[in-house]
């Protein structure tokens, strides 16, 4: 299924029936006086979390999501039937905004969470209730009121305890099949990761957390170049980066640097506050170098970065060092409860 993280869709709520104005008619009751109906109120639309859904392809096609028109008042004071609301359903995480004004309407991020996004109209009156002592035969009735209409642009932000960014073919792909059960595809060539993949790691067996991979970034993604610049944004709702780097590609370690730089300053153009966010630096392939060259690396690497920032020596297709890493997250994130209810995205800036 190809992954679909925006889409753009029209939703109108149903007008509200019409009042009723008509009179009583029946043998042996001359002036029955007005028994004209109210009619019914038209559906609402509504947004409303689906866990079952992962991402936005079913909106591709489906553009127009209308609610039913509630029903017409009649007369011996009938009133028409409410239309009922229409439900849509969304992936958890999805931001929902006014396609025109660009105004963030909502962001679902709780189970069964539900949004109202277009109100149906109220209904109109039948004249039986403009009956008064001085006006007995009152044609006065009113219109229901039109529903709303509004276009909406929903832009799916996965929800993520930790995030995995670096260069392609860092291990990414690789570390997140090793530690838990999601299947990203591993290749020798940039860009195996189109899209972005969940996991679930449980170390301890008592605090599970979500992990997520995008695309491998390059330099240049912040203004376009490559394929992880589009998905940046689901990291914004991670807790912990990790920043995986190749230390098998090269043993010049000035050349690591400008990896990790070339990184850093892509989120930096991309969000300051995505930069901002707490990263550790994940040193993979170990399994490729002698322990001696893995120490003289990462002791050069920390050395020289100006901020001091943990740092974890990992081999992801043998485990090593995996189980240390986890345990380390497990425990920070622990110390460091979630705050998605605060509902802030960092492309809200």
């Amino acid at each position: 299924m190809k992954f679909v993280d925006e889409a753009t869709i029209k939703v109108i709520a149903g007008n509200g029936g019409n009042g009723c104005a008509s009179f009583r008619r029946e043998k042996f009751i001359p002036r029955g006086g007005p028994d004209g109906g109210d009619g019914g109120d038209g559906g609402s639309v509504y947004l409303q979390v689906d866990e079952g859904l992962n991402t936005l392809v079913d909106f591709r096609h489906a553009k127009i999501y209308r609610a039913k028109n509630g029903e017409g008042g009649m007369g011996k004071e009938c009133y028409g039937k409410s239309a009922e609301d229409l439900i849509i359903r969304v992936p958890l995480g999805t931001l929902v905004y006014d396609n025109e004004t660009e105004e963030l309407i909502g962001d679902l991020v709780k189970e069964q969470e539900r949004l109202l996004v277009a109100r149906g109209g109220i209904h109109g009156v039948g004249n039986v209730h403009f009956k008064s002592s001085t006006n007995r035969s009152p044609r006065k009735f009113t219109l229901g009121e039109a529903g709303e209409q509004r276009e909406l642009r929903l832009e799916m932000q996965l929800l993520a305890d930790v995030g995995l960014l670096g260069l392609p073919n860092a291990g990414k792909s690789t570390l997140i099949r090793q530690v838990t059960a999601a299947k990203s595809k591993v290749a020798n060539y940039p860009f195996t990761t189109l899209y972005p993949h969940l996991g679930v790691a449980n170390p301890g067996g008592e605090a599970p957390f979500v992990i997520a991979d995008i695309p491998g970034l390059i330099e240049g993604a912040s203004e376009g170049v490559g394929l992880g610049i589009q998905f940046l944004k689901h990291l914004s709702r991670t807790r912990l980066l990790l920043h995986i780097i190749d230390i098998a590609s090269c043993d010049d370690i000035d050349q690591l640097l400008i990896q990790i730089h070339t990184i850093e300053n892509e989120l930096k153009s991309y969000s300051e506050k995505l930069c901002e966010m707490d990263r550790w630096l994940v040193l993979n392939k170990i399994d490729a170098l002698t322990e001696e060259q893995v120490d003289v690396t990462s002791a050069g690497i920390i050395d020289k970065l100006e901020s001091k920032i943990p740092c974890y020596s990992i081999s992801a297709v043998s485990g090593k060092g995996c189980k240390k890493l986890l345990y380390a997250i497990e425990k920070w994130l622990l110390m460091h409860p979630n705050n998605l209810d605060k509902k802030q995205s960092i492309d809200d800036e």
